[in-house]
């Protein structure tokens, strides 16, 4: 964490001093209920500068809900939000060209990496399939883009106004509509520690993807019905037959196929199962987090201080 604020701050500071953010910017720091000492160096940190402020959740919540704390903490504070996370991997170095496609009249910027080579092979390999699931079920998803983004404020704004608790912030973020660019990065080794994203946490995330962005599963275990009753019925048709032109019935046939459709029904329950779950997740409005401490001030400050260049869609529109 230390290392993480001193890159950010002096990216920050490169900023300021060439006048392309205000002096008022701030580094957000969001404490995800971790069991370390990471409160106490967020806390130094806050001591040590005074732009850097924390937020601490009263249990671990999630990555996810996360970002949308620190977005949220920053809503009423800035003109821009910027994401990334604290092992650095996302390189900071882009920071300024990012705020730089903002200028030039983009809502939304995308950090999207350039390739996975640093990357495990099995992670490689799943991250492959995981994105080409999503686009062929119809997700608006942009291809290694994961969570290092910027958002102008009415786009910060917009992002706001989706309540759902199973959060997918890069499926929510290519809806919203506002002109949108992307920056391409090579993703650095972690500066420090190792990932706590583990493999069953990825898999929930891509759950949540597929379950709240499309039907398709739905409509597949539907066609899959339809396809095996058809072939069940005619399989059928011809066993009793040939059995009855044979002069003996035999079983095994269909015991067999009996498994076969008892196991797609358990799955095609399971299936629906999990999208009701979700639904229950929803109707539930339980907050999506509890924040223990919020040390970030609420008084509005200027992130931008200059005007910024307006594409012809844009003009006229409150910003």
């Amino acid at each position: 964490m230390p290392q993480t604020a001193k890159v950010l701050l002096a990216s920050l500071a490169q900023l300021r001093q060439q006048q392309q953010i205000s002096v008022h910017s701030q580094l957000i720091l969001v404490d995800d209920g971790s069991h370390d000492q990471t409160w106490a160096v967020i806390r130094r940190l806050e001591a040590q500068n005074d732009n850097v402020f924390g937020v601490r959740f009263s249990r671990n919540f999630g990555h996810q809900n996360a970002l949308l704390a620190g977005m949220q903490a920053a809503d009423s504070l800035s003109d821009i939000v910027l994401t990334l996370d604290a092992d650095l991997q996302d390189d900071p170095r882009l920071i300024p060209a990012m705020v730089a496609c903002y200028r030039a009249g983009n809502d939304v910027v995308l950090g999207v990496r350039d390739d996975r080579q640093t990357d495990r092979w099995a992670k490689r390999w799943s991250a492959e399939r995981f994105y080409g699931l999503l686009t062929k079920l119809g997700v608006p998803i942009v291809p290694n883009h994961a969570d290092y983004r910027l958002l102008s404020h009415r786009a910060l704004q917009a992002l706001l106004q989706y309540h759902e608790r199973n959060l997918f912030l890069r499926g929510i973020v290519p809806q919203l509509g506002f002109p949108t660019t992307r920056v391409y990065y090579h993703r650095q080794p972690r500066v420090a520690g190792h990932s706590k994203y583990t493999l069953k946490k990825m898999l929930a995330l891509a759950q949540t993807g597929v379950l709240s962005f499309s039907n398709a599963p739905l409509r597949w275990i539907l066609g899959t019905g339809v396809g095996l009753s058809v072939v069940s019925a005619v399989s059928l048709a011809v066993i009793l037959g040939h059995d009855w032109w044979q002069g003996a019935l035999s079983w095994n046939p269909l015991f067999s196929g009996l498994g076969v459709l008892s196991g797609l029904q358990l799955l095609g329950i399971g299936l629906v199962g999990a999208y009701v779950g979700q639904v229950l997740t929803e109707v539930q409005h339980r907050p999506r987090y509890v924040v223990a401490q919020n040390d970030v001030p609420n008084h509005r400050t200027v992130a931008v201080p200059a005007t910024r260049v307006l594409q012809p869609s844009q003009k006229g529109q409150p910003f």
